[in-house]
């Protein structure tokens, strides 16, 4: 598992890298892309970002057309980043071939094969999602103190 997260980590930093993008910047965009649109606050807790670079990384990101800010409707003190990037070709493209690859390594297993993978995957993004969580309660404790 360390492995192929290290392997995702240097994907995912070349996908940025081909986008003109950091990777903090990239990551926020998939962040956006699985949750929706968040408040820059919420954003900052998901990335572990300080609000400040929050902010910045949020004028890169609305500058080159990836996301939007808009006003919450409840909380008039608050922003909502919003996601603009579907319909980027760049974005889409920079994914192909890596789509194109797994769509090939998945047709090689069997359909109660590929049903146990994706149950093993779901369960072990829930336990990153916690440990996670856990790292950064502790990163915070140890600031506090």
């Amino acid at each position: 598992m360390r492995g192929l997260g290290t392997r995702t980590v240097l994907y995912q930093q070349h996908i940025a890298a081909s986008l003109g993008l950091y990777n903090n910047d990239f990551l926020s965009v998939d962040i956006l892309h699985e949750k929706g649109p968040i408040t820059a606050g919420e954003l900052s807790k998901l990335t572990g970002l300080a609000t400040g670079s929050v902010t910045s990384l949020i004028d890169r990101l609305e500058k080159n057309g990836f996301v939007r800010r808009q006003n919450d409707p409840n909380d008039r003190r608050k922003v909502i980043i919003v996601p603009l990037y579907e319909h980027k070709e760049e974005v889409s493209n920079a994914y192909h071939s890596l789509h194109a690859a797994m769509i090939t390594l998945a047709s090689s297993y069997t359909e109660v094969e590929l049903e146990l993978i994706t149950q093993f995957l779901g369960k072990a993004s829930t336990v990153l999602e916690e440990q996670i969580h856990d790292l950064s309660s502790t990163t915070r404790n140890k600031s506090s103190s």
